[in-house]
């Protein structure tokens, strides 16, 4: 299981909290210094079945300097992973990959059922 998170951000350290308590195994990786590819993020989305928005971390502070929110729905897919692409905090975290889910975001219930 690959766990990517920002090691700042409060809600990684919880869901990482959670992970350890459940005793679940994984591999942590800084979406800060290590940017997931435009082809990771690409098989991603389409192994969770979750719009690409899902990925898009909207509180994030680049997010509202770009004004992402007016230009999104203007853009293609292809665009939309390109940008994502350009900077880890454009995405949403924690992401948890296993062989089977892709989780964005740490919702406990949620990750009770899928991991």
């Amino acid at each position: 299981m690959l766990f990517i998170c920002y090691p700042k951000c409060t809600t990684c350290q919880r869901a990482r909290k959670w992970l350890d308590a459940q005793g679940k195994t994984y591999e942590e990786r800084d979406i800060k210094t290590d940017n997931p590819k435009k082809e990771e993020l690409k098989e991603w989305y389409q192994k969770s079945g979750l719009p690409l928005k899902r990925f898009f971390n909207t509180s994030g502070m680049l997010y509202k300097e770009l004004k992402l929110k007016d230009r999104l729905p203007d853009m293609s897919e292809e665009e939309q992973l390109e940008l994502l692409a350009t900077d880890g905090m454009l995405v949403k975290r924690p992401i948890i990959v296993t062989e089977d889910a892709v989780l964005t975001g740490f919702k406990e219930k949620e990750w009770e059922e899928k991991l």
